[in-house]
C-alpha cells in the first residue's frame, strides 16, 4: 500500500508552519503552536482520528490567535488533500456523534472535493481567550483548502471548552472513517467515475 502521508510548510509575514500528517498512523500527536488550548484540541484530532500528526507553528500571537489558528487550518487541508492523492478507494463518506458531559456533536464529511462548511453552535462566550469564532476560521480554511464537505452540529452544549472538544474528537473519528480505505472501491467512490 502507498503511503498516505504528507508534509506541508507556510511562511508569511504573520505565520511559519510546518506540519506532517500520516494518515495511516496510531493517533501519535507532536504539536506546537503557542496557544496551548489549540495544541490540546489538534491533539485530540489526531489521538481520535489515528491520525500521526508533527506541527510546529509561530505566529503574531501577541496580535491575536487568528492568523495562527486559520493559518494550520490551511496547511492541515493542503496535507490532507496531498495525502489522499486521488482519493481512490476510501470511503469519502464520514460520521461520527461524539458527547462531551453535558455537549453532544454531530460531523459529517464527504472528502468529494468540493468544500463547504456548514457550522451550527450555540452562541455562548468563550474558552479562555480561544473563543468559538476562532474554531470556525479552522474549520472553515480546514475544509476549503482540503476539499471537504464539513458539517458540524452541535445539538445542546453549556460550556464551550466542551463544545469545541466534541467537535475536534468528532472530526477526527469521522474522517477517519472518511479516508479509510475499502477493498471494495477499484476508483473513486461516486457514480459519475470521478470527483
Amino acid at each position: 500500500m502507498t503511503k498516505r502521508v504528507a508534509a506541508v510548510e507556510r511562511k508569511t509575514g504573520e505565520t511559519e508552519i510546518a506540519l506532517e500528517l500520516n494518515l495511516d498512523g496510531k493517533g501519535r500527536p507532536e504539536i506546537s503552536t503557542s496557544i496551548p488550548f489549540f495544541d490540546h484540541m489538534l491533539t485530540l484530532f489526531s489521538v481520535h482520528g489515528f491520525f500521526d500528526l508533527k506541527v510546529r507553528a509561530t505566529g503574531d500571537i501577541e496580535v491575536d490567535f487568528h492568523h495562527t489558528v486559520e493559518d494550520v487550518g490551511l496547511v492541515l487541508g493542503e496535507a490532507l488533500d496531498q495525502a489522499l492523492g486521488e482519493r481512490k478507494g476510501i470511503n469519502r463518506y464520514g460520521y461520527a456523534v461524539t458527547p462531551m458531559d453535558e455537549t453532544l456533536t454531530a460531523v459529517a464529511v464527504d472528502l468529494s472535493k468540493r468544500p463547504f462548511l456548514v457550522y451550527h453552535v450555540p452562541e455562548i462566550g468563550q474558552s479562555g481567550n480561544f473563543d468559538l469564532i476562532l474554531a470556525k476560521e479552522f474549520f472553515r480554511a480546514f475544509s476549503n483548502r482540503s476539499g471537504m464537505n464539513l458539517h458540524i452540529n452541535v445539538a445542546y452544549g453549556e460550556n464551550e471548552h466542551h463544545i469545541i472538544e466534541s467537535i475536534f474528537k468528532a472530526l477526527g473519528r469521522a474522517l477517519d472513517e472518511a479516508v479509510s480505505l475499502d477493498e471494495r472501491i477499484s476508483t473513486v467512490r461516486s457514480s459519475k467515475g470521478a470527483l
